[in-house]
């Protein structure tokens, strides 16, 4: 057995060097039934070690909440579509009755990671099939194949009712078999989310038309995405390369009818280098209105906030991509397109990751930061929702709420050292009520004293695409069969290269967690509790 003093110099060296053991691969053959609460049984050299068969126990149970009636409509009324989440029972860890306990609401960002997940089960990801059909592996393309189908037929069910959407999603009711507006987005339409679902659509055409029995449904799904761009400029762009982040419209009324008025809400226009960009490059790409002019100009009026920062740790500086707060939230982006086939980016954003994970052991904070649900109260009612949540110092809004952590602040982590990343998420769910009957907890205070007993899309399945990593292999095959991917790469390297001239820390090694959530009294779930 080893020594902690050999095991903590195996660990600074694996870290310093960003490089997988020789034994990092998928395990052939992982546990069929793990325990719910599995994350006591490891330790963190082993999780450093090699991560796999920790991963492959989070994918498990991940996999309890894609199942119809938790994340998405039951099958007896089934439309493939999302819910944005379930509250659970603060004893139990079982979900509330339907009234009182589901999000019935969703959104295209919601969508967009589900749709991920099914393009990876499509390729034959070991990842998407364990949450998907973890006990048949190879049913898991024919699922997320009918999957595909009963969205499509929603969608396109829900554009001939509302058709001044354009093809796009607003927030939805998922109540029943047909969705509708939710009541504050009635003729309102966000950018951001639907820059996240068409490149999620996008690679699930390119998943799809691999398969010869399956290239009638993507050219199905290519329509859908061919449709919605035809009418993206005239719905969110103003001219001189502004996007609108919400548009206004008339939901009944056709895009080309004469009485169809889209207009911007507000000032607010979608010019951050963060997850929005997405829908920038929609329009770059299939805008067919946009010309040579408006398409440089896209890019021009995002560059000033682009910026270069410094996160200063004791073993020196790192430069990195300054945050809007530095949520991991933002990172959305690489989980859809192949950011990282532009060398100054993975750079970067792996020097963003070791800011993340030093910001986290230098303060002695026993988790990482990204925008998600506060916790619940003792009516098991979410107290609000936390966007300013990162590292005020490598940051555009210094004001920001720091003490709840959530799980999924891996995501980018893992992207950058899958090792480090798995440690981190290893070391949230050692936090009282952090593993329940359908994986991890949304998200925890940093004292200890509560959690938030709810299951979420973005709190856990931005940790499980990631896990898969992500969908960006798809979409290169795609652009580059379409022509489009040497552009992408010539115009991301311009505008990286513009900003980091001299990227000062890849020499410093990514930090592993110290501190541990306190046990302030919390119990774990009684239906998930450690052996």
């Amino acid at each position: 057995m080893f020594k902690r003093a050999a095991i903590a110099i195996f660990l600074i060296t694996l870290v310093s060097a960003n490089k997988r053991p020789p034994w990092h691969h998928p395990q052939p053959d992982p546990t069929p039934n793990p325990p719910c609460r599995f994350a006591p049984g490891y330790s963190l050299e082993q999780v450093v070690q090699n991560p796999e068969p920790f991963i492959q126990d989070v994918l498990y149970w991940e996999g309890k909440f894609v199942q119809p009636g938790i994340g998405s409509l039951q099958d007896n009324a089934a439309n493939g579509l999302t819910y944005d989440g379930t509250l659970i029972n603060q004893t139990t860890g079982l979900t509330l009755p339907y009234a009182s306990g589901r999000h019935n609401f969703s959104a295209a960002s919601k969508e967009s990671l589900h749709i991920m997940l099914l393009a990876q089960a499509l390729t034959s990801s070991p990842s998407a099939a364990r949450v998907l059909s973890p006990s048949d592996p190879a049913k898991a393309p024919e699922i997320a194949f009918k999957l595909l189908e009963q969205k499509l037929d929603t969608y396109l069910d829900f554009n001939r009712t509302y058709p001044g959407f354009g093809g796009f999603l607003p927030w939805y009711n998922n109540t029943f078999t047909k969705i509708e507006p939710t009541n504050d987005w009635v003729n309102r339409l966000p950018a951001l989310d639907n820059g996240e679902l068409v490149w999620a659509v996008y690679a699930a055409v390119q998943a799809l038309s691999q398969v010869p029995s399956y290239r009638p449904l993507a050219a199905k799904w290519q329509a859908w995405l061919d449709y919605n761009a035809a009418h993206s400029a005239k719905i969110f762009y103003q001219g001189q390369g502004k996007v609108c982040a919400v548009a206004t419209l008339n939901q009944s009324l056709p895009p080309n009818d004469p009485g169809q008025k889209y207009t911007c809400e507000g000032s607010m226009l979608l010019n951050d280098p963060y997850e929005g960009e997405l829908f920038t490059w929609y329009l770059y790409f299939f805008a067919p209105s946009l010309s040579p002019a408006d398409k440089t100009a896209l890019w021009t009026v995002k560059r000033p906030m682009l910026q270069s920062t410094t996160y200063t740790t004791p073993q020196g500086p790192i430069t990195v991509q300054k945050g809007y707060w530095f949520s991991a939230h933002e990172q959305w982006k690489i989980l859809e397109m192949p950011y990282y086939d532009v060398d100054i980016v993975r750079r970067v954003f792996n020097n963003n990751e070791r800011a993340r994970t030093c910001n986290s052991q230098i303060k002695h904070i026993p988790g990482m930061y990204a925008s998600v649900n506060n916790i619940t109260d003792a009516s098991n009612q979410i107290i609000g929702y936390i966007s300013a949540a990162g590292i005020p110092s490598i940051a555009f809004i210094p004001k920001q709420e720091l003490d709840v952590i959530t799980p999924y602040s891996v995501f980018p982590t893992l992207f950058a050292n899958r090792s480090v990343g798995a440690a981190w998420l290893w070391n949230m769910l050692q936090g009282k009520k952090m593993q329940n009957p359908y994986g991890t907890t949304e998200s925890e205070r940093v004292d200890g004293r509560g959690v938030s007993s709810f299951v979420s899309w973005d709190s856990k399945i931005t940790t499980v695409v990631a896990l898969g990593g992500g969908v960006g292999g798809l979409v290169r095959e795609k652009l580059k069969g379409e022509g489009r991917h040497g552009e992408f790469l010539r115009v991301v390297e311009r505008e990286y290269g513009r900003v980091f001239k001299d990227l000062k820390g890849e020499d410093i090694d990514f930090c592993l967690p110290k501190a541990r959530v306190p046990d302030a009294g919390l119990k774990d779930y009684t239906n998930c509790k450690a052996k």
